[in-house]
């Protein structure tokens, strides 16, 4: 909004150094003349004429002391003007930065050099606040630019099915209708997912005690005809880890972490699975301290660990983006996790196995049961296993 303009700062330090000098000064002057010129006696002649008295000290002190005061106010006033410049050089460099970032540039920084003190402490605060920005703003325009390009995708198959059936109107209707169907379940799946990430990114959830050993069950047996249609070992272990958050959130989180170990794991070969050992999905829970702890493991192909970060991102997986396959999903599922771990202050972590798969660990605020505090899950506390180790 628009203000009056006042006294700038450096005006108005300058104007405090003065006022402090000469208050300073005021009462040097003031002691003096209050502990010295009382004992003088006080007489127009002086002590027999020859020691100094009261009235001749006050005609010399008096000049003199209105010089002092004089200087020391003009000295104070330039002193404070060069000194509070100097201080105050480091907020035109931040003001220099905050302004560039008007004109929606994010990359400017203010790199300020020197030991540690408070206006380069603001400076660094403001650095680390822009690349956060600049980070999110990237991150939004990259999710806008690829909702978009994911929105009109059935949109324009819908299109394209509908001009095919109005050019040949012998074309078998069954068939659109289906394939309209198809599309139609594909733009509804992606809308609902978009409205989940948006309310999840919100961080305004319902609070409310979860145990997440329950969830966990509930995703799996949901997901368990998927798992046995290809061929993987699905299981659940761990005992009772109690949280507080929304248990239709928490539920969505589970059960896109059991979908991803289950669609991206190891194909399954004609006889059942392939790779040594079968493919198996392994789903973990358990309570340490105040934290409780979930966490998925899968077998899969090699996953480099340079892509690791880039898997949460939406419409992302790995190096390329989604593709519309038969268990694909819309490219949203650890983009929805990333969100709901957030939303309920937890973390999020993804590790590659050496031998393939990822290992994701979630940690949230728990709130410890009796059996957990007196005898534990059975796992001791000992984290999740070794991403080499076997299942």
């Amino acid at each position: 909004m628009p203000r009056r303009r006042g006294l700038s700062v450096r005006l108005k330090l300058t104007l405090s150094y003065a006022g402090f000098l000469a208050v300073a000064g005021g009462l040097l002057l003031a002691v003096v003349w209050g502990f010295l010129l009382r004992y003088v006696p006080d007489s127009s002649q002086g002590l027999l004429g020859i020691s100094p008295n009261r009235y001749l000290l006050v005609r010399t002190f008096a000049p003199a002391a209105a010089v002092a005061m004089a200087f020391l106010l003009v000295f104070g006033l330039v002193g404070g003007w060069i000194l509070a410049g100097r201080m105050l050089a480091p907020l035109t460099r931040i003001t220099a930065a905050v302004r560039s970032t008007e004109g929606g540039s994010l990359s400017h920084r203010v790199a300020m050099e020197g030991r540690r003190d408070e206006f380069r402490e603001l400076a660094d605060a403001f650095d680390a606040m822009l690349e956060q920005l600049e980070s999110h703003v990237g991150e939004q325009q990259r999710f806008a630019a690829n909702a978009s390009h994911e929105l009109r995708t059935p949109l324009a198959i819908s299109q394209a099915l509908l001009d095919v059936a109005r050019r040949d109107p012998t074309r078998d209707r069954a068939e659109l209708l289906e394939r309209l169907q198809v599309v139609n379940t594909r733009a509804i799946d992606l809308t609902e997912a978009l409205l989940l990430l948006s309310r999840s990114d919100r961080g305004n959830v319902t609070r409310e005690s979860v145990d997440l050993s329950l969830v966990a069950e509930e995703a799996a047996e949901t997901l368990l005809p998927l798992a046995e249609q290809r061929g993987i070992t699905l299981a659940v272990t761990g005992g009772a880890t109690r949280t507080s958050g929304s248990a239709q959130l928490l539920l969505r989180m589970v059960t896109n972490l059991v979908q991803n170990a289950v669609v991206h794991n190891l194909p399954a070969g004609p006889a059942g699975p392939a790779g040594p050992g079968g493919a198996t999905v392994t789903v973990h829970t358990e309570t340490r301290g105040d934290t409780g702890v979930l966490w998925v493991e899968n077998t899969g192909r090699p996953v480099p660990p340079e892509l690791v970060p880039t898997l949460t991102e939406p419409f992302r997986r790995g190096t390329e983006r989604i593709r519309t396959d038969e268990h694909a999903g819309v490219g949203l599922g650890l983009a929805i996790v990333r969100s709901i771990v957030r939303a309920h202050d937890g973390t999020l972590d993804l590790v590659p196995r050496p031998g393939g798969g990822l290992l994701v660990t979630v940690r949230l605020p728990g709130t410890p049961s009796r059996a957990s505090s007196e005898g534990g899950t059975g796992w001791g506390g000992a984290g999740p296993p070794d991403p080499g180790g076997a299942h």
